[in-house]
């Protein structure tokens, strides 16, 4: 499939509310304000059928999930990419019998399916306990050929290891896109960790010489005696690792960038990057704790 070289992308941002209606019925309007600024491909944030539950853990919060083939944000947005001709990774909390996931269905401008990535990074700590909610994902990584380019799709924590963006790069991903959903800690409310989370990307980037698009929500969100203010600043960056645009910390907003993926494959080629890899002298990066089990010089 031959797809456009110049392209445009939305990295988006919005508060969601406990009624899941009302935040589709958001992640609608925002997807077709985004489309209406000329977006080709279109970023929601991670989870935004629901405010963040993993705050908490508490059982009934698994009714939230559903099969994918049935999940009401996945449809509503295959219809909605088939209108527009857009590009829509969906994030969504998967049940598939017994097992439960944190996913992406990447919806293409037609409004098919082409698969699904499930989280493979799940954290665990205060605020964010992902691990009681889901199971690591199956999938491996992937990059998935659209209309509008070849895109890599990781989901918040795996933004913060190198290994997610270096493996979808090598298998072809021209852009790289990360929905987010990461704020304040509540064990600490002075850390801010948005400076670090945005400079991490950038580093995907310029390594692999993709660019990155991130999408954060914002609000404060509030479950028992846990508390989170998500701090927005969704972002794109160039192919060098420059951010080209990012959005407030506040409000919901829309930032777009016009992206050249034919100049950037061409550069991409000439650095050098890819070609100059020795894998077979990465062995350690398959073990958990450095030791190759042999004795080491």
């Amino acid at each position: 499939m031959k797809h456009a070289t110049e392209i445009t992308v939305a990295a988006t941002q919005m508060a969601c509310t406990p009624d899941r209606a009302e935040n589709l019925s958001r992640a609608e309007e925002t997807v077709r304000r985004a489309a209406g600024q000329g977006a080709d491909i279109i970023l929601l944030q991670e989870l935004f059928e629901s405010q963040y539950f993993c705050q908490v853990e508490d059982p009934r919060f698994f009714d939230l999930a559903r099969e994918a083939e049935n999940h009401p944000a996945v449809a509503r947005m295959s219809h909605l990419a088939r209108e527009l001709g857009v590009v829509i990774p969906v994030s969504f909390f998967e049940r598939r019998n017994q097992v439960f996931y944190n996913s992406v269905a990447v919806i293409d401008a037609d409004g098919r399916n082409l698969g699904l990535y499930r989280k493979i990074h799940i954290p665990d700590g205060p605020g964010y306990e992902e691990k009681f909610y889901f199971s690591p994902g199956d999938t491996g990584f992937r990059a998935w050929r659209t209309r509008h380019g070849v895109i890599g799709v990781g989901i918040c924590w795996d933004q913060w290891f190198p290994e997610t963006a270096r493996a979808m790069a090598l298998m072809g991903a021209e852009i790289l896109f990360f929905p987010t959903a990461i704020g304040s800690e509540p064990q600490d409310p002075e850390l801010d960790s948005s400076g670090h989370w945005r400079r991490c990307m950038q580093g995907h980037a310029a390594a692999n010489m993709v660019p990155v698009v991130a999408a954060n929500r914002v609000g404060t969100e509030t479950f028992d005696q846990s508390s989170i203010t998500f701090y927005g600043s969704s972002f794109i960056t160039e192919n060098h690792g420059e951010v080209l645009v990012q959005a407030g910390r506040t409000d919901p907003e829309i930032v777009t960038a016009r992206l050249d993926l034919a100049a950037m494959a061409e550069e991409r080629r000439a650095w050098g990057l890819f070609r100059d890899r020795r894998p077979s002298s990465y062995g350690v990066l398959m073990t958990k704790d450095g030791h190759l089990g042999k004795e080491e010089n």
